[in-house]
């Protein structure tokens, strides 16, 4: 039985971004013969490009974060599926400065094969390319898994801290250089209590007991390696932050940046008790919050849960994260 208001499941995609270039026709526009999205301004200063992407149903994330201060372009695939090479290719080609383009990519096979060869047919135009592999999650990281950590919701604060470098003027190695070193310094942890829904069939990915949780689920609804009673949600983002502090390890003067995100069907109400608790960890533990997001950023369809994200910050990636940005998901 149909869940979605669609044409189909096919035109979904589609559909959803030719509304969205009409939404935010000030801000970006839409090729929709390769399917990509590009901003229509970026700072004058910035010499390298900035491209993003993967699977659609994570919205706002890709497109609503093209735009000044963020992202040159994205290309959104399918529906969890890479965005095609070809699509890549020619949002970076658009994209491309003359120092050159990168890519920022999450962690997962397809979008790593795709903008693998994205990046070699721009390397035969003599366009320079370079690449932020994104894998932040913190319930993938065991030797069992072949591919590595997933990438998730620390992806939105890479995306925002590179923008406001590129905007800075940084070179491509400088940037790259950079962004590398965010995501070694940057962990993500979620939780559900349902699946998302399949466009098209309106099936749930998985099921869960009343009162049963999935600790460590990913943003296309990869089952995590335990599931545990949900109980109050005090001990539930105690329990998630002191992982994520316990990986990162702060120091006394470090401070860090939070973002509390849901996944596509938890309330505001919700995720700002969420943000609460996840504060409250954080002073007794003496670890200072330096700035935070609370919302829906990297969403999975329909999932109920939420994630959490730790940036462990300097004072040069803080000012990066202020500098200016208006796209439609982000601005200030």
């Amino acid at each position: 039985m149909a869940r979605y208001f669609e044409n189909s499941a096919d035109d979904l995609v589609p559909d959803a971004l030719t509304g969205f270039a009409r939404a935010h026709a000030d801000l970006v526009e839409f090729d929709a013969s390769d399917g990509y999205v590009t901003a229509r301004h970026t700072a004058p200063a910035r010499r390298v490009g900035l491209l993003s992407g993967g699977g659609s149903g994570h919205e706002p994330m890709h497109a609503g974060y093209v735009g000044a201060g963020m992202l040159d372009a994205a290309c959104p695939g399918r529906v969890f599926a890479s965005p095609h090479n070809r699509q890549i290719y020619r949002a970076s080609l658009a994209a491309a400065r003359p120092g050159g383009v990168l890519h920022i990519v999450k962690n997962y096979t397809g979008d790593r094969i795709n903008f693998g060869i994205a990046a070699e047919r721009l390397a035969d135009q003599g366009i320079t390319c370079s690449r932020v592999l994104v894998d932040d999650d913190l319930a993938s990281d065991s030797e069992e898994i072949a591919a590595g950590r997933r990438g998730t919701g620390g992806t939105v604060l890479v995306e925002k801290i590179l923008g406001g470098a590129a905007d800075a003027g940084l070179g491509i190695e400088e940037l790259t250089e950079l962004g590398t070193a965010m995501v070694g310094r940057c962990r993500t942890l979620a939780a559900a209590s349902a699946a998302h829904h399949a466009p098209g069939t309106g099936e749930p990915a998985f099921s869960l007991p009343v009162g049963e949780l999935e600790y460590g689920v990913g943003i296309h609804g990869e089952r995590a390696d335990r599931t545990r009673p949900q109980g109050d949600v005090r001990a539930l983002v105690e329990d998630m932050t002191g992982a994520l502090l316990a990986e990162l390890r702060p120091g006394a003067d470090e401070p860090v940046v939070a973002l509390v995100n849901g996944l596509g069907s938890v309330t505001s109400l919700e995720l700002y008790g969420i943000f609460g608790e996840m504060g409250r960890v954080l002073d007794a533990r003496r670890v200072r919050l330096a700035r935070h997001l609370v919302g829906d950023y990297v969403t999975a369809l329909d999932m109920r849960g939420f994630s959490l994200t730790l940036l462990v910050a300097d004072p040069a990636v803080l000012a990066f994260y202020d500098a200016p940005v208006h796209t439609a998901a982000l601005r200030w």
